[in-house]
């Protein structure tokens, strides 16, 4: 195995330039078509049978071995998210106001990188590797309509693997089997009062302080109905009402999420809030109406998949440690909710750093030495699958 790590640091400066070219014109979600023509480009290079518009963007390729055997998936993600970059790099976003925050640049890079090492390795192993690159992955739940679209048949996906970057060192690899993120809810809440003057309070019914007694009734959710040491977390992320000073609006709006790495548990935190804000603003004259949006299940590493993993990665001489699970979430759940894989954390913290650049911050970047380690790390897991 440690010959694929020398032979991805060989073509580290094409995986270094895809990732860059990929920085600089970064795509919200579903709008990934220039990022989606480099992947095919790049497959069609290489000779790789692809198929494009798989979920809207998406693009899935597939590498056959030297005989039949079993199916194994590796994942990327292409999206970027709404924030506006802060940075001095040479490939630093040509896109206003949209960044690649989250790492999926290097994400997409590495798997084109461990493209190429499978196919130039192809007559090595038995069965298939087929390549996901996926749109959506920021709350659009991309995965789901590239499995709706036959990603897992033709042929039958039997493992799957994903990396994604983390804050560890550069080039240390975080492989746990169960729980490694959580499921993550989206929510709103319309608060309806009725408006008027701010001089005459009693012939309105203000949203503003409904809203505002119902955020804090939210608070209690998790300190007070879960059980203490149970990780869950609920979380109002804006706020919004009103024009002016002198008005009392008719509407008040709260979005937030909710968190847990136990579904049933993110099921019974939904039914609550939806009973806690129409009781609060019922209570005080209003009205509260909660809608879910994003709906991502936790990220459950299945236990063999992770070791397999884990023992692929030691053999090429990287550091493998299990790590803690995070509250950040992923739609790669919806894979492995049809197949057995995981999930791995791939350390792009330099050394050289003074501070950590956090993900969906408008300073993230990633050490690129880091890159090739994952192309060899996504071979590395998709061959030790297919030989073991």
């Amino acid at each position: 195995m440690s010959e694929l790590l020398e032979a991805a640091r060989a073509i580290a400066p094409q995986i270094v330039a895809d990732r860059r070219a990929i920085h600089a014109r970064p795509e919200l979600a579903y709008e990934e078509r220039e990022t989606a023509t480099l992947v095919a480009r790049r497959l069609a290079e290489l000779g790789i049978e692809h198929r494009e518009g798989v979920g809207g963007t998406g693009v899935i390729g597939l590498i056959e071995g030297g005989g039949q055997g079993r199916t194994v998936l590796l994942r990327a993600d292409m999206d970027a998210l709404p924030i506006t970059e802060e940075s001095e790099a040479d490939y630093v976003s040509q896109n206003p106001g949209v960044m690649h925050a989250c790492g999926h640049d290097g994400h997409t890079a590495m798997l084109l990188g461990a493209a190429r090492l499978l196919q130039e390795r192809r007559t090595e192993f038995a069965g298939a590797v087929k390549l996901m690159f996926q749109p959506a992955e920021e709350g659009g739940a991309g995965a789901v309509k590239m499995i709706d679209e036959g990603l897992l048949v033709n042929p039958t996906v039997d493992a799957a693997f994903a990396l994604h970057v983390g804050g560890t060192e550069t080039g240390t690899l975080v492989a746990r089997g169960g729980p490694l993120l959580a499921g993550a809810n989206s929510f709103s809440i319309t608060v309806t009062g009725k408006g008027g003057h701010a001089s005459r309070p009693q012939h309105a019914v203000d949203p503003v302080v409904v809203a505002a007694q119902i955020v804090v009734a939210l608070q209690t959710l998790v300190s007070r109905e879960v059980e203490p040491g149970v990780p869950a977390v609920i979380t109002l992320g804006a706020f919004q009402a009103g024009t002016t000073f002198n008005v009392i609006p008719d509407r008040a709006y709260i979005k937030g999420t909710i968190r847990a790495y136990d579904a049933d548990l993110m099921k019974d935190l939904e039914r609550r809030i939806d009973e806690v804000a129409s009781g609060v603003a019922e209570a005080l004259r209003a009205r509260a109406e909660v809608e879910i949006f994003m709906h991502y299940p936790p990220t459950i590493n299945d236990e063999a998949m992770a070791e397999l993993a884990g023992g692929a990665i030691r053999r090429l001489g990287c550091g493998v440690h299990p790590g803690m699970p995070i509250m950040a979430a992923e739609d790669f759940s919806f894979v492995l909710q049809k197949v057995p894989g995981a999930m791995l954390m791939l350390g792009v913290k330099s050394p050289q750093w003074a501070a950590p650049k956090p993900v969906h911050t408008a300073q993230f970047d990633l050490d690129e030495a880091a890159l090739p380690v994952g192309a060899a790390a996504y071979a590395a897991m998709a061959l030790e699958f297919l030989n073991s």
